[in-house]
């Protein structure tokens, strides 16, 4: 047992994950959750929670760890509320996938003598909901913690004991650092994804039948990525503008000197670029986070860490 007491705010897939990883490996004396959902809240009551509280701030009272697993731009008012009621020494992380806004919206309202861990599981899948969480979702994922500065050491360190037990490879970086890594590796290909798919559904001259049959292709690894939880993303987008603006700049560039390269015929640029960005799957497989079974590893489990 590493905390003895976990609040879970925000009962979605990360959050339902974590309560059943820590109760697989024993890592909580208990689990209390809070959703604003009273539906949310019975389902998480009677899968994966010891106690399940009508408003968050009843539901930090006397916890180790606070996780706030909500949309970020929720993360502010969350904060705010539990704030007054955290008591001294307890650990507050979070799961955003963007770490400025978070830190800006929730370290005003964390007290003296309270350790504020912002942190990030690159871990998911494209369904939500307290019905969608199970213990394995971590394994060999990684799992970045941006501290503060004045963050102690000893907590940075129970709190990573944590997440490594329930799978998670865990790795430290500067905030405005990952902001700018997810934009990359995360942020630019989901607006992509969602952006192909809003093609295919304005084109006239491709009915709904046909882009679901021939979905075996590309598009359909398109549709699973933008089948992502919309209030999360969008939350993603307004708070993490500048790097995601700043990646599709870029992106831009490359796909205007793709398209002249077809324009042109021009094959050996096509292939050497091609090549180029063939490595990087491979560096993918290599480095143990997909597989390089058939179906992109997707019905492969996790490589054990």
């Amino acid at each position: 047992m590493i905390y003895q007491r976990v609040a879970l705010i925000g009962l979605g897939l990360i959050a339902s994950s974590m309560a059943h990883a820590m109760r697989a490996h024993g890592l909580a004396g208990e689990i209390v959750g809070h959703a604003r959902s009273a539906e949310t809240r019975a389902v998480a009551r009677d899968l994966f929670c010891d106690r399940v509280c009508e408003t968050a701030a009843e539901a930090v009272k006397g916890a180790d760890l606070v996780v706030l697993a909500v949309p970020v731009g929720a993360m502010g008012e969350i904060a705010a509320e539990i704030g007054p009621h955290l008591k001294p020494g307890a650990v507050v992380t979070d799961v955003g996938s963007v770490k400025q806004a978070v830190v800006d919206a929730v370290a005003p309202h964390i007290p003296p003598g309270v350790h504020f861990i912002p942190g990030h599981p690159l871990a998911g899948t494209e369904y939500s909901g307290p019905r969608s969480g199970f213990a394995t979702l971590f394994q060999n994922r990684w799992w970045l913690l941006t501290p503060l500065p004045e963050t102690d050491p000893v907590e940075i360190a129970r709190l990573r004991k944590l997440l490594e037990a329930m799978g998670a490879n865990v790795d430290e970086m500067d905030v405005a650092r990952h902001d700018l890594v997810l934009a990359v590796v995360s942020h630019t290909p989901h607006l992509i994804a969602y952006t192909m798919v809003g093609v295919a559904d304005h084109m006239r001259r491709v009915s709904q039948q046909e882009v679901i049959k021939y979905s075996a292709s590309g598009f359909r690894d398109f549709t699973r990525i933008a089948a992502s939880d919309p209030t999360m993303w969008r939350d993603v987008f307004l708070t993490n503008k500048d790097a995601v603006l700043d990646i599709l700049g870029r992106f831009a560039e490359e796909l205007f000197t793709l398209q002249r390269a077809i324009r042109m015929g021009d094959g050996e640029h096509l292939h050497a670029y091609f090549t180029r960005t063939r490595a990087i799957r491979r560096g993918i497989i290599e480095a143990g986070q997909d597989t390089a079974a058939p179906d992109f590893g997707r019905s492969a489990p996790a490589k054990e860490g």
